[in-house]
């Protein structure tokens, strides 16, 4: 493989072989369901993943979490299995399974050794096709939903970031909490919820990737017998379409939000309109984000936690979507040093936007970024979601050895360029803790000038 495999939705079939000779090949079925695999010389593991690109942004006014919602009751039982046939048939064996809701897809999987994935696959397409959503279960689990969000409210990360997210994407559908919100939650009806599966998991919209040790026509005939005994539909359709990748003005909503908690630390978000996931600057943000925040040699680590020691925990991130992403900066403080840690963070990004980074950290990312990717792709997960990412989201596959040949591409000017275009973007802070807008102070909202 010399470069990134494109996925055309209208090609029945693919095969190609990947770095590590790694074979991977992909089926359109008429029906519109796509199955890609990758076969991991020497594996005795696979991992399994069914996927639907519809998150928490696609949901209507009046469905607020409904697809989180859904995630929980795919597990409660199905016609022929009840919730503990369910996880009896996974951790009999020492499998792993569980599901993910996101902004933009709903992923269930399991990870089985080899001789079990033919089961994983029956259970998973049971669950995926013939859930009851029981009303009496529907019941059960919204408490157990509205217990997991008030988890969520005690952890004053995860409110940093839901409220991050609000402010930099304002009224865009991505600024929404993935879960919804404990009033959402308390009047989501079963029938919308039934409603909202039936609309989303049809054949059309179905992607199912395996990773590890499988055998691509064993596969295929295994989930069609699985398919086929749930009455799926097979009449002829084509994929649904892959989202838009235009990318979008947001219009942020607050540059200051602080959330008062009396806690002995403040957690302090900074966050600017990022790039999408299709975007030609992915790489250089690669390694933009691995100088800045991505370990312990960071800019960030090394300022703000070695020189200065005002923070047990920094770092720098980067989530992309397909028509709009985020850059964020985090840090764990001492409420009485909260501003000081967000202008110092600042001050980083305003250094990359003014003089870029230097060749030893240019090579440092390169290798920092090498090493991990090809270390990850040790992990038959890993390499599941790498094929669901890229048949839902960006529409190609790229393996390691096109992966890297990208980022050695990117120069030092292509860096310094993106910092000052993510810089000049709006900025949105957030902080939770013992401070308030009196006693916190934003840092400023401008670059400063470049060094002569």
């Amino acid at each position: 493989m010399n470069g990134p495999v494109p996925l055309p939705l209208d090609e029945a079939q693919l095969s190609f072989l990947a770095t590590g000779d790694a074979l991977v090949r992909r089926t359109v079925l008429p029906s519109g369901v796509r199955i890609l695999s990758e076969r991991m010389p020497g594996a005795r593991s696979a991992t399994v993943g069914f996927w639907v690109a519809v998150g928490s942004r696609d949901e209507q006014e009046g469905e607020r979490g409904s697809t989180h919602f859904l995630e929980h009751l795919l597990f409660k039982g199905t016609a022929t299995r009840s919730a503990l046939d369910i996880a009896v048939a996974f951790e009999s064996v020492g499998g792993e399974h569980n599901a993910a809701t996101a902004k933009e897809y709903t992923c269930y999987y399991a990870r089985v050794r080899d001789v079990d994935l033919d089961d994983a696959v029956d259970v998973l397409a049971d669950m995926f096709t013939s859930a009851t959503i029981d009303p009496d279960e529907f019941e059960t689990e919204r408490g157990v939903i509205l217990d997991e969000l008030a988890m969520a409210d005690d952890d004053p990360a995860d409110v940093a970031g839901e409220r991050l997210f609000e402010a930099v994407f304002g009224e865009h559908p991505l600024g929404r909490p993935i879960g919804g919100t404990p009033e959402s939650i308390r009047a989501a009806r079963r029938d919308d919820v039934h409603a909202h599966w039936l609309a989303n998991y049809r054949p059309r919209d179905l992607v199912v990737t395996v990773a590890g040790a499988v055998d691509h026509d064993h596969l295929l005939d295994r989930l069609e017998a699985a398919l086929a005994r749930a009455d799926w539909p097979t009449d002829a359709a084509p994929p649904v379409p892959r989202r838009a990748s235009e990318a979008v003005v947001t219009v942020p909503a607050e540059p200051l939000t602080v959330v008062r908690r009396p806690l002995e630390q403040a957690t302090v978000l900074l966050g600017l309109p990022g790039i999408a996931v299709a975007d030609e600057r992915r790489s250089a943000l690669a390694v933009l984000n691995s100088v800045l925040g991505g370990g312990m040699s960071s800019r960030l680590f090394q300022e703000v936690r070695e020189r200065r020691g005002l923070a047990y925990s920094v770092y720098s991130f980067a989530p992309s979507y397909s028509d709009a992403g985020l850059f964020g900066l985090y840090a764990g403080c001492a409420p009485a040093v909260a501003g000081d840690v967000a202008r110092l963070m600042l001050d980083e990004v305003d250094r990359l936007a003014a003089d870029g980074i230097s060749p030893d950290e240019h090579r440092r990312a390169l290798g920092q970024l090498g090493g991990a990717a090809a270390l990850a792709l040790e992990d038959s997960d890993t390499r599941m979601n790498r094929l669901g990412r890229a048949e839902l989201a960006t529409g190609e596959f790229v393996d390691l050895d096109a992966s890297l040949a990208r980022l050695d591409r990117v120069t030092t000017d292509d860096v310094r360029d993106l910092a000052a275009a993510l810089r000049s973007g709006p900025l949105a802070t957030v902080v939770v803790g013992d401070v308030d807008d009196t006693t916190f102070e934003a840092p400023a909202t401008t670059p400063v000038a470049a060094t002569p």
